[in-house]
């Protein structure tokens, strides 16, 4: 919310906002709690410090920056902090997967950026770190959690965030927020941002507010992406015709959109510039662009974090936290945790207390 949306809901005026925010004035008790109702948050919210993360924070790798984007990112940016609170939360109680990511830089110190051939090497590198071999990875975002990154997925209707990733300290996180209905795609996001955790780490906001890096950048991590998740060793081998109905069956196991195959195909040269060109005529005319073969309830699943989930489960399990004592340790709205860590609808909101009373025959008496 801007200031001017806040102060309306809440019946004050947008100065008063500023002045609370800056903390020159405290607002009165029935304006604290107007606030705290428009912005669903508990009273500790506010008086609380904030809870701390794994450490410094990285840029945020957005998909887009500027003025149009400006608001959906900075909210955005306090999701990731959450995120990374959550996490921290349960860091000296549960033991997550050690971080197991390598990190590289272009190796033409005169460029900012990576070639294709390059790009196509470090992909390469990974997938044997990772122990992958050369066919198809059967859970991207399983396999991130397994090297130390925390994910989780948030969808974020109408807001058009697909996923975004940062580090806190030396813990990578990644944000899945895409509304598409397409399990292909949602592991191309995921795949999309172990590109930049993995080939910019070094890069700061500076470069994040240049459009055209930024554009450079992006490609970047789309095209390490393709070749994380198709092998230039062997998914050509599998491609034996241009015909548009081939690529169900290729999508069926390798789990990539048609789209981005057809992509692949076109960047290690399978498929000349006509022969791609009438394939993506195809698939404007069967009005794939939308909704593709396998997309959809009944289609490839869409991959679901389950690390932080299980965490929260056993911390609570073992009795070592009960779940107000997560919600006065984290202090922000608990639906948003359970959000954050894909814990049920509910799970931590605080159970109304009953008391039995059984009275004894004497008090009868």
């Amino acid at each position: 919310m801007t200031q001017t949306e806040l102060a309306s809901i809440a019946g004050v005026s947008r100065q008063s906002i500023s002045f609370y925010e800056s903390g020159e004035r405290v607002p009165e008790p029935a304006t604290m709690n107007a606030i705290a109702d428009a912005l669903e948050q508990p009273m500790a919210f506010f008086v609380k410090e904030e809870p701390p993360t794994f450490g410094m924070h990285s840029t945020n790798f957005f998909r887009k920056v500027g003025a149009d984007t400006k608001r959906r990112n900075m909210a955005c940016e306090v999701m990731a902090r959450w995120l990374s609170q959550t996490a921290y939360a349960f860091d000296s109680i549960a033991n997550y997967p050690a971080v197991d990511l390598p990190a590289f830089e272009p190796s033409n110190r005169g460029s900012p950026g990576y070639d294709e051939d390059e790009i196509e090497e470090i992909a390469e590198q990974v997938r044997q770190l990772f122990g992958l071999g050369l066919g198809p990875i059967s859970n991207v975002v399983r396999l991130l959690e397994s090297k130390g990154v925390l994910v989780c997925r948030v969808e974020m209707p109408g807001e058009k965030v697909e996923a975004f990733s940062f580090w806190s300290g030396a813990r990578p996180f990644i944000f899945l927020a895409s509304d598409k209905d397409s399990g292909a795609r949602a592991r191309f996001d995921a795949a999309h941002e172990l590109g930049h955790l993995v080939l910019h780490r070094w890069v700061d906001a500076v470069e994040i507010e240049d459009k055209d890096r930024l554009k450079e950048i992006e490609r970047e991590a789309d095209y390490f992406a393709g070749a994380f998740l198709l092998p230039r060793k062997s998914f050509p081998n599998e491609v034996f015709t241009p015909r548009l109905t081939a690529f169900v069956d290729l999508k069926t196991r390798w789990k990539v959109s048609i789209a981005a195959m057809i992509y692949r195909c076109k960047s290690l040269g399978v498929f000349d510039e006509q022969q791609v060109t009438n394939l993506y005529k195809q698939i404007s005319a069967k009005k794939w662009r939308r909704q593709e073969p396998l997309d959809g309830p009944s289609g490839l699943p869409i991959e679901q974090p389950i690390l932080l989930r299980r965490v929260v489960e056993l911390v609570i399990e073992s009795g070592r936290m009960e779940k107000d004592e997560i919600r006065a340790a984290l202090s922000f709205n608990p639906p948003m945790i359970e959000q954050l860590t894909g814990l049920p609808s509910g799970f931590l909101m605080p159970e109304s207390a009953e008391i039995d009373f059984v009275p004894s025959l004497k008090s009868i008496e």
